[in-house]
């Protein structure tokens, strides 16, 4: 890619972004305008396209029922971590508050 103007950086790192429009719509709007006006980004923002339409339509199948119970279990167990870890924290930070 040849892309180097001034705005193609942001432009470009808020494509993800932009793309699962998880960016608010003044960001939107300037990452829009900027592909409207630059064909190099143009071309990057359409092949980011192709290929997430190209993984969508390959990756269909389900994960097979025990590996997410298995995942769904790795992932409670790192929430319960995260919350002990707050519950810890805030008890500390209160004794602290209290003395």
């Amino acid at each position: 890619m040849t892309c180097d103007g001034p705005d193609c950086g942001d432009a470009l790192q808020n494509l993800y972004l932009f793309i699962d429009r998880e960016i608010d719509d003044a960001s939107c709007e300037e990452v829009q305008s900027h592909l409207d006006s630059c064909s190099d980004c143009l071309t990057e923002y359409d092949l980011e396209q192709v290929v997430r339409s190209l993984v969508s339509r390959s990756c269909q199948e389900a994960a097979p029922e025990p590996l997410r119970q298995k995942v769904l279990q790795s992932i409670r167990a790192v929430q319960v971590e995260i919350d002990g870890a707050r519950v810890t924290r805030t008890t500390v930070t209160e004794t602290r508050i209290i003395e």
